[in-house]
This record gives structure tokens, sequence and C-alpha cells, in this order.
């Protein structure tokens, strides 16, 4: 089941592909007028939902009975995707196709700054360390970072290269955790019931101000750099632990190939390290770190420039493609 954003008739409406993924069934016609209208609202929804049962629950056990929502309002996300599934799978129900629609980012405006690591695969520890010949070991405790985006570049979308701040902008595929379900203190054994699904990040990056100014945020979230897309996969759909294909080509050259598994810290671990201490909310969104084959890895390095066509893919998932600024 894989969730989208899409834009039709000038507005935005979050939805559901169908099984052949030709069209797109919006969430006010399934759930009806008081679905929310985002994506991010649908996840959050979901999330308050959850938690009014849990009081619900709670009174009942003291022998206080309330109301339940229902219809409209599903209150348990089970009760939601299970609606969803029947309702995308009814021969009966016709979708918008989607040549009628343009796909956006599933989550065009985020909640706050994306939550990245930075070398999470060994090849890419190594690949920077040749790069600049600066000592880089494999990393003992996970790299994060924060990357702001007021809003988030869709499939299509077009990547922006800034020459007055930078001449150094570089791709990176990554595999990015949607929350579903917030929490803190969160054990790695429960990790993956709190992933809403999954979805595919090129955290675009500004290399020589990412090195210039030490930390990453600045080389991070010049605008249109936080790319994601097509879609949001539910997590039922992706087995666990999470062992998914992922690669980059630009200009139709294979840079980046690789597979989740080679992740140094996995999303249990990074789940958990990283809500110790710090409530993660549903909407969050992690981004789980890039492979080698980043354009500085190479000699001379291979960074973007005008008109390149970047195509990032996972497993699973499907393609999210750019295009560089003419």
């Amino acid at each position: 089941m894989k969730f989208v954003t899409v834009k039709h008739q000038g507005k935005e409406f979050p939805g559901v592909l169908n099984p052949h993924e030709t069209g797109v069934h919006f969430l006010t016609e399934i759930l009806g007028d008081k679905a929310p209208n985002s994506l991010l609202g649908f996840i959050q929804h979901m999330e308050n939902h959850r938690e009014r049962k849990r009081d619900t629950d709670h009174k009942k056990s003291m022998g206080v009975e309330e109301e339940i929502e229902s219809a409209g309002n599903p209150s348990r996300e089970n009760d939601a995707i299970e609606r969803i599934s029947r309702y995308i799978n009814d021969p009966e129900k016709i979708p918008v196709p989607l040549d009628q629609c343009r796909i956006l980012a599933p989550i065009p405006r985020p909640l706050r700054n994306i939550i990245c690591l930075g070398m999470n695969y060994r090849d890419h520890v190594e690949e920077l360390k040749g790069s600049d010949g600066k000592p880089r070991p494999i990393p003992t405790v996970p790299v994060y970072f924060g990357k702001m985006a007021s809003e988030i570049t869709g499939p299509g979308g077009t990547i922006e290269l800034h020459p007055e701040a930078t001449d150094s902008v570089d791709y990176e595929v990554e595999l990015a955790a949607v929350i579903g379900k917030g929490g803190r203190n969160i054990s790695p054994e429960k990790a993956y019931d709190h992933i809403f699904g999954y979805s595919i990040m090129n955290d675009v990056t500004a290399r020589d101000l990412q090195g210039k100014h030490q930390q990453f945020i600045r080389g991070k979230s010049l605008d249109s750099f936080t790319i994601m897309g097509p879609a949001i996969l539910y997590r039922d759909e992706v087995e666990v632990p999470v062992e998914l294909n992922l690669q980059c080509e630009v200009n139709g050259e294979l840079r980046q190939s690789s597979n989740t598994r080679n992740f140094i810290f996995d999303l249990p671990y990074v789940i958990s390290d990283f809500s110790k201490g710090t409530t993660l909310q549903a909407g969050d969104i992690i981004a789980t770190g890039t492979p080698g084959g980043v354009g500085k890895g190479f000699t001379p390095p291979k960074y973007l420039q005008r008109g390149d066509r970047v195509i990032c893919k996972i497993e699973k998932i499907g393609t999210l493609w750019n295009v560089v600024e003419e």
C-alpha cells in the first residue's frame, strides 16, 4: 500500500495508489469528508485516536463508559488501513488516473527538521576518507544532524544549484522512515511498531558548505535540497529486518548501489537511541544515511551539473527522479 500526495485540478490531496499504480484514490473518497486534508495530518490523526483509545480503555477499566468515534474517524490504525485496503482493491472503485495528477512529495511540508544520519555505511565512510585524506574511523555511535526544509521537493522537481552559495552540489540516495507512533525511550524490540512507512530521500548536499561550517545543517538545508517520494510504502509491505536494495543514477550512470542490510546502525538501534530522552512524534522523518558512490568520492569529484538527471531507486518503494536546473 503506497500513500501519496498529489495535485489535482489545482488542489493537493492525500491518497493511496491503486494496486496497478495507475491511479490514486483520495482519502476523502475512502474515509469521508472528515478525513484529514494532508498525509501528515492522516498519520497524526491515527496517532491521536490511538491515544484516545488508550484513554478510553483505561476509563473502561475504571468502570467509566465513553462513546468511541467510528466511521469517518477510525479509532485504530488497523481499522483505517483495513478499510483503505478493502476500498482500493474493490474493482468497482475507480481511481483518478495518475496522468491527470502531479505527484508531490508525500509530506510536502514536514513537521519539523528531518532527522538525518551521517556516515551510516562503511563504504561511504571509506570514500570520504579517501577524498580528503582526513582520518575517518568507522563511527561507534550514530552521527546525527538536522536538515531544514520549509517545503520538500517531490518527484520531477528541480534541484537548484545556488551558485551564489556553493559550487559543490552532491546527491545521496537514502531510505527514509516515517514515524507513525510517537514515543520516548523506545526499546529496540518495539522500534518497528513506531514506523508508519518508508520512502526514498535524496539528501542533496553542498559539500563545500558542509566542510566550511563543520556542522552539516548549513550544507544540507539549501532550498530544494530535501527531496522525497514518490510515495510512503506502508510498513507491513516490508519484512523486518529491513533489507532493501537502493541505488542512484546520474544521466544513466550507476553511481550508488547497496542494500540497507549494510547499515552500521540499523533502524531499531537508531529509533531507540535517538528517543532516549527525546520524544519522537508521529510524522517525524528519519533519513538513514547514504552508501558509497557520492560525487565527492570520485577523483575528480563528480558533482551535479546543469541539466543532470538524477534517479534514486529503492526496492518495493519505487523511483524518485529529478533534474538539475538548466
